[in-house]
Order: structure tokens, then C-alpha cells, then sequence
């Protein structure tokens, strides 16, 4: 078998209202998608992680310099092909968007292994742990609005979250220090005393200020602190891990295995959370996976994107191992944007439905048991929504 083409599929929609995190406002939505075609008819999905000039800037790096890299060869070498692009692109960036186009590369890759087999990913990984996984909802963006309206409407945001039937939530902070503790306030309002919420503020406070909002959050109660100080300030991180009882999550924006052996000797993080579409794909995540639990730390996988990235990480969700392990361990959870999201919800012949699963199964969504990814896209949505 041999690989004949590499294309990329930048999608792209005005959203119904704009929506805003720590570092900007956006009102498009974006996915970048990855297909692998073969000599023998068998085709493999994948996403690469980046929005807008960023996907059409990724879609260059795959079709014209990953392409040509690996033309011809056997796409069930997947290994022998990360290492070959990894090597060769070492020299112009050993991270970022080198390493996202690589990703959807990888991705497909698995895919087309698993149809080759006739498995599920996660067969080829080693087997299921769990058929379902526990997701969390996702919301409380962002607007521009002043900061008592904002509360109130993450109050109420966050108690419908906990009505659709998911097992936790999370919400944006980036106001400023003072802004983000009654944001915080509000949504602990919105979903009560007995519910798991998490906070992600996309690195955007000094030390202080993330230690300001922390001792806030402990107080409130919250899961986790996700993403408080910059991805670089790996002491920042150590200083916060030790000063604050809540969890510190982050990772997001590392890559490798071998920036993730920095962040993990630094002791900075309570929770990792790697992006399979960023991190290198399939291949590196599992090698990232591993080198988290020889640290002993827990593993809930970042999650952004369309339908392949969500097939993606319930395979990969289904084949992590417990941490440490138990009759009752805490599962890693899916996360799940509750905000509009054609690509997620669209995409696919046959749709994953996630938000109806989670409604009808106590929180939980099935892992796809096809082969591969578990999914098909539907070529005319690709159409009507690609970008070039």
C-alpha cells in the first residue's frame, strides 16, 4: 500500500454571535481537516489544531512540504513516516504549527491502520478500559459586555450546562483578577454546591494575579485552574502547584514528548492536558501519555475541534489506563464546547451526537467501535464549507 496524495480541507462559518476568551474575540468558526488517500481506495481523516490564517497557513505546510515528503510510502509505517517529517522539519520548528500539520497527518494515518485491520483505534492501542466516557460541558465565553451582566449570564449558562446532563463545567475567565473571582462566584452560584466546575484562563495573569484568582477558586471549590500563567513559565507553575490547593491543569500548548519532559520535571502540573492535534498526533501523544503516568500525573485530554477530533479522543479516552488506579478511580473526562459548532455537530454521515448521548446516558457518550476513527465525513458538507 502505498500513499498517493495528502490534501487539506480548511473549513469555515460566520458564527451566530461572537465569542470571546482571554486573548481575543472571534466570530468565525474554524476546522482543519486531513485526508490521507491510498493506492488501494482505503482513505484516513484527521485534524490538525489551529483557527483561521493559522489552518490556511498549517494546509501549506501539509500539502507542500509534508506531502512531498511522504509520497509513495507504505502509510502502515506511521512511526517510520512521524520521524521522517519530525526530522527533517527539526531545523525550521520543533513545535507549533509545524507540529499541528503534522498532527492531522498522524491522525490519518491511525485511521487508515484501523481500517486495514478491520479495528478501532483503540484496539491498536491496546484495548478498552472503558466503552463510555464522562463528558464536561464547556461554555461561559466571553462577550463584550459589562462585568455584571456578564455574571448573571454565566449564572444562568451554567445551571442549563448542569441540566443537559453533563457531569461537570467550565467556563472562561480573562476579565482581570477582581472580574474573573465574581465570574467564578457566579457560576459556583449557577450549578451548586454539589457540582464540579473548572476555570480556564488561557495563560493570561501574572503569578500574582493567578495566585489572587486560585486562592478564590479553592475557596469556591472549583476542579481545576486551567492555563493561569504563561505556557513558558514553567517556575510559575512549580510556585503555584505548591501554593494553592486547587488543581493546576495546563499543556495545551506544548508539544513533543520532549517539551512535555520539561513540563513534567518542572512539577508544575496537577492535571496534563495534551492536544492530540497539536501535540504530533496518535503517535507522540501516546509517547506523551506515557512519560504523564511515569509522573504520576492524571491525564485529561484538550479538546477543540470538529468530529474527528472528537472520534479521536474518545479512542484515545477509552485506551488510557486509570490513574493510579482503584475500584472508584476518576475517569478523564471528554471535554465538550456547548457554543454552536456546525463541524462537531454536522460533519459526519452519520453524527456522534454527543449532547444527546450525554442527556440519555447520564453524562457519558459511547466510544465509536468502527473501524479506525469510527466515523465517515460527508464530503458534500466539506464542500459547501471549505476555504482555499
Amino acid at each position: 500500500m502505498k500513499i498517493t496524495s495528502i490534501k487539506s480541507h480548511v473549513l469555515q462559518y460566520d458564527l451566530p454571535e461572537e465569542l470571546g476568551y482571554s486573548q481575543q474575540y472571534y466570530a468565525k468558526r474554524t476546522a482543519h481537516l486531513v485526508e490521507v488517500e491510498t493506492d488501494e481506495g482505503i482513505t484516513g481523516w484527521g485534524e490538525c489544531f489551529g483557527p483561521g490564517n493559522v489552518a490556511l497557513a498549517n494546509k501549506g505546510i501539509v500539502e507542500r512540504v509534508i506531502q512531498p515528503m511522504v509520497l509513495g510510502d507504505d502509510p502502515m509505517d506511521r512511526d517510520v513516516i512521524w520521524h521522517k517529517v519530525y526530522n527533517l522539519l527539526r531545523d525550521h520548528g520543533q513545535k507549533g504549527m509545524p507540529l499541528q500539520a503534522l498532527s492531522g497527518v498522524d491522525i490519518a494515518l491511525w485511521d487508515i491502520a484501523g481500517k486495514v485491520a478491520g479495528l478501532p483505534i483503540h484496539k491498536l492501542i491496546g484495548g478498552a478500559h472503558r466503552t463510555s466516557v464522562p463528558v464536561y460541558g464547556y461554555g461561559m465565553m466571553l462577550r463584550r459586555e459589562d462585568a455584571d451582566s456578564m455574571c448573571a449570564r454565566f449564572t444562568d449558562e451554567a445551571a442549563a450546562i448542569k441540566a443537559m446532563g453533563f457531569v461537570a463545567t467550565k467556563m472562561k475567565i480573562g476579565l482581570g483578577a477582581k472580574d474573573d473571582v465574581r465570574l467564578a462566584q457566579a457560576v459556583r452560584k449557577g450549578v451548586g454546591d454539589d457540582f464540579d466546575f473548572m476555570a480556564d484562563a488561557n495563560h493570561c495573569y501574572t503569578t500574582s494575579d493567578a495566585f489572587y484568582v486560585g486562592k478564590a477558586l479553592e475557596e469556591l471549590g472549583a476542579y481545576w485552574f486551567e492555563e493561569p500563567i504563561a505556557p513558558e513559565d514553567l517556575d510559575g507553575y512549580r510556585e503555584l502547584r505548591a501554593g494553592l490547593k486547587v488543581n493546576i491543569s495546563g499543556g495545551e500548548a506544548e508539544f513533543n514528548r520532549w517539551g512535555w519532559r520539561k513540563l513534567l520535571e518542572a512539577r508544575g502540573l496537577d492535571i496534563a492536558q495534551p492536544e492530540v492535534c497539536a501535540i504530533g498526533g496518535i503517535s507522540e501523544y501516546l509517547r506523551v501519555l506515557a512519560l504523564c503516568h511515569a509522573h504520576f500525573t492524571p491525564v485529561v485530554n484538550h479538546v477543540w475541534g470538529s468530529a474527528v477530533a472528537v472520534a479521536t479522543n474518545l479512542q484515545l479516552l477509552a485506551a488510557m489506563p486509570p490513574l493510579p488506579g482503584g475500584l472508584f478511580p476518576r475517569e478523564p473526562m471528554l471535554e465538550f464546547d456547548t457554543t454552536d459548532n456546525k463541524f462537531r455537530d454536522e460533519l459526519l454521515t452519520t453524527p456522534l451526537d454527543i449532547q444527546g448521548q450525554v442527556a440519555r446516558n447520564g453524562g457519558r457518550a459511547a466510544v465509536p467501535t468502527g473501524p479506525g476513527l469510527g466515523i465517515e465525513p460527508d464530503r458534500d458538507f466539506i464542500a459547501r464549507y471549505e476555504i482555499h
